[in-house]
């Protein structure tokens, strides 16, 4: 599909020794996801084995680290129940690699960590925490009531509520997102500097945040989609969300809301063939084949578009 200029997002040129952030991707697991579940007709043994990605990023000049998502966790039976049963019978997984392991790997002691922003609370995204001892979470103020209807408080929730130790967990108000940015209405300026914004990304679930980051002072930028889509045909717009009517006449999507979901796949369609953008899903199989196990992973970062 092809994008009119009229829907080509605009972002803003960077200013005098303008602020940056180094990003790197990190090892999360790889999930099995059965395509029907997220592309419409999709056929029903259409699979990928896609990563779960997780991102460290980096401040220029100040140095301030953080890290977005923790990937999948490697003890299926800490999930919930409801997890438990999702990965046994459609989305197998494996953890080869952690995102605490990818990390050390690249040079950083998890304890040395101190922010971690989780995109949202499903459970290919929220990891194990237990090696970050010493790090803030940050989410949105809309995963507090999934939170505290989470699992094991409510039995058939799919949310863990001990995914994030709360005594360390600040979530971000609605109010912060007071930001309008290309074309997305609701952005944070997380450092107020222009080098990184959390998106607030409608549609998938309560509180999921995509990161819009700056890779250089010249105008380069990433945006890290999360589960903004599934497969990137919905992002060309050659493919369309999926919706499954179960034999009880029951319908289920993987997006919470999907007319806001489409209208956030839209908005990041805008960004697609931008100069000097590039934009990257957690789960890009065809992105991780071409670069799994090269200089894009810690301690190598992922190259600026120039």
């Amino acid at each position: 599909m092809s994008t009119s200029q009229a829907d080509v997002a605009v972002l803003p040129s960077p200013g005098p020794n303008q602020a940056y952030i180094e990003v790197s991707a990190l090892e999360g697991g790889m999930i099995t996801l059965p395509m029907q579940f997220f592309i419409k007709d999709a056929a029903a043994n259409e699979v990928k084995v896609c990563p779960s990605l997780a991102f460290s990023l980096r401040h220029v000049p100040s140095g301030t680290h953080l890290v977005f998502d923790l990937g999948l966790r490697r003890d299926t039976s800490t999930y919930p129940p409801l997890v438990q049963g999702i990965a046994q019978k459609y989305m197998p997984y494996t953890v080869p690699q952690s995102v605490d392991e990818s990390l050390l790997k690249g040079g950083i002691d998890p304890k040395d960590v101190s922010t971690i922003i989780i995109s949202h609370l499903h459970w290919d995204h929220i990891g194990d925490p237990g090696a970050f001892v010493n790090a803030t979470f940050v989410i949105a103020e809309a995963g507090r009531a999934l939170l505290e209807n989470g699992y094991p408080t409510n039995p058939k929730s799919d949310i863990l509520q001990s995914c994030v130790p709360l005594e360390r967990t600040r979530f971000l108000p609605v109010s912060a997102f007071n930001t309008t940015i290309g074309p997305f209405p609701r952005a944070h300026d997380y450092f107020g500097d222009g080098s990184l914004y959390l998106v607030d990304a409608i549609g998938h679930l309560a509180g999921h945040l995509n990161v819009l980051a700056r890779t250089s002072a010249e105008g380069s930028w990433i945006y890290l989609g999360s589960d903004t889509a599934h497969d990137k045909r919905l992002l060309t717009g050659e493919k369309e969300v999926a919706v499954i009517v179960d034999p009880a006449g029951h319908t289920h999507c993987a997006h919470a809301n999907k007319e806001d979901a489409v209208e956030h796949i839209r908005r990041v369609r805008t960004l697609l063939g931008v100069p000097k953008v590039d934009v990257l899903l957690a789960h890009d199989e065809e992105w991780y084949e071409r670069n799994k196990g090269g200089s894009v992973f810690l301690p190598g970062r992922i190259p600026a578009r120039m």
